[in-house]
């Protein structure tokens, strides 16, 4: 039954994305809906209180994706101008520390520069042409985009309108029999689930600021957008953490490129990145997500990879849920395998 379901899924992946997407952001949403609900005690509408639950959530979406704008109308016009110095201060580095080991390289720095000022001093309506030409070679991508962009707050908003009606239905189809167990077990991967988003939450919001504060005491210029991005991106384990590390160091060796250069960039990224790690797994993680919630950051890291590999975006999305109801059925057969005759302890 579950090798059935898993190849409906494959299939219907491309499909399916969207209200999985819907799906997800409802399970999250619905307790803020609910919440709005009960302090209006029945004078809000409900359909009023998901509109607003909706907005805030497109206004919060808009304004992660807007924090890369600044970040590039900072750092291309930076690397433009950086780039050649850099270039050449890396070949006259690399020559000598080659030698020592007996090899003769150097890099080819004008073709380098070359190519990145190809790129970096394109007009807007080159920009403009490679993107119509891409948009049109991709026709039906960029179409499925579009589709989703409009398919997931329709599906979100009905969703959110009656998602404790949809639960009941999905747990009429569980046999009388079953249901006390169906009903603990959901009730405990529910626990897991919301004891892991919550505290996560809090710790990409106490990192958010820790990292703006931290990169703006070094006098870094983009120290509010990277911060936060960085902040908000640990929530995928070591990778989030890794792209605003880049982020910080490639903003630090352009802009201290005439103060300190190098050694200044890595100073900052040093002490903050690796103050920060130790502030995250030693205080914030166990302390906000908890150790009894059980998932760990290699467990997070295993399913996001593996369900992406299968089922692609779909995949992505129903890693977490997926992974704490295994972590759910894992728990209850290790305790009854203890509970069995087979446990020697």
């Amino acid at each position: 039954m579950a090798l059935c379901a898993a190849f409906v899924l494959w299939l219907l992946a491309p499909v399916l994305t969207p209200f999985v997407v819907a799906a997800v952001l409802a399970y999250a949403l619905t307790p803020l809906v609910d919440r709005l609900d009960d302090l209006g005690r029945g004078r809000l509408p409900r359909v009023l209180a998901v509109m607003l639950v909706e907005l805030l959530f497109v206004v919060v979406v808009l304004g992660i994706a807007l924090l890369i704008v600044p970040i590039l109308a900072k750092e291309l016009p930076q690397l433009r101008d950086q780039v050649p110095v850099l270039l050449d201060h890396a070949n006259a580095w690399l020559k000598p520390f080659l030698a020592q080991f007996g090899l003769s390289v150097s890099l080819d720095v004008a073709s380098i520069k070359a190519f990145v000022f190809k790129y970096l001093t394109a007009n807007a309506e080159d920009t403009l042409a490679s993107v119509m030409s891409s948009v049109k070679l991709g026709g039906s991508v960029a179409f499925a985009v579009f589709s989703n962009l409009v398919l997931i707050p329709v599906a979100l908003f009905y969703l959110l309108m009656d998602w404790h009606g949809f639960v009941a239905r999905v747990l009429e189809l569980v046999p009388p029999r079953g249901r006390a167990a169906f009903d603990s077990f959901t009730n405990e991967a529910d626990t897991v689930m919301g004891q892991y988003l919550r505290g996560q939450l809090l710790v990409m919001g106490v990192l958010s600021v820790y990292y703006s504060a931290g990169l703006a005491l070094f006098g870094l210029d983009l120290a509010l957008p990277i911060g936060i991005f960085t902040g908000l991106a640990v929530f995928v384990p070591y990778v989030g953490f890794g792209l605003g590390l880049i982020l910080a160091l490639l903003a630090g060796l352009l802009e201290f490129s005439g103060s300190g250069g190098a050694s200044k960039a890595l100073l900052m990224v040093a002490a903050v990145y690796g103050l920060g790690q130790v502030i995250e797994g030693f205080f914030l993680t166990p302390r906000l997500v908890g150790k009894r919630v059980g998932l760990h950051p290699l467990a997070v890291i295993f399913a996001l990879l593996a369900f992406g590999q299968v089922l692609g975006f779909l995949g992505v999305l129903i890693a977490l849920p997926a992974s704490a109801v295994l972590l759910v059925a894992i728990r209850r057969a290790q305790a009854h395998y203890r509970a069995s005759k087979l446990y020697i302890g």
